[in-house]
């Protein structure tokens, strides 16, 4: 059975500088005021630094740093939309 289940699973790996979307920690909570429509997901953020054990620090697009890392199962990454950027 962890043979069949493995042979879908995809393992998520981030380079420095790939953006992402982070999932709004912790799980399970979300705005009142939007109910069920609320997002799931923060972002797009910039990976910063590759840490050992699927951990990565993030910043930012305008530079801030996190002061804490994150999980790599917590995160996916971001495709940009053909809309991003129109004003």
């Amino acid at each position: 059975m962890a043979r069949a289940y493995n042979k879908k699973v995809k393992p998520k790996e981030f380079r420095v500088g790939d953006l992402v979307w982070e999932a709004v920690l912790p799980l399970g909570t979300k705005d009142a005021a939007y109910g069920k429509w609320s997002p799931n997901w923060h972002g797009p953020y910039r990976v910063d630094q590759v840490l050992s054990g699927n951990a990565y620090m993030l910043e930012e697009l305008d530079g801030v740093k996190f002061p804490v890392m994150v999980n790599g199962q917590h995160l996916k990454k971001y495709f940009p939309s053909m809309w991003d950027g129109e004003q």
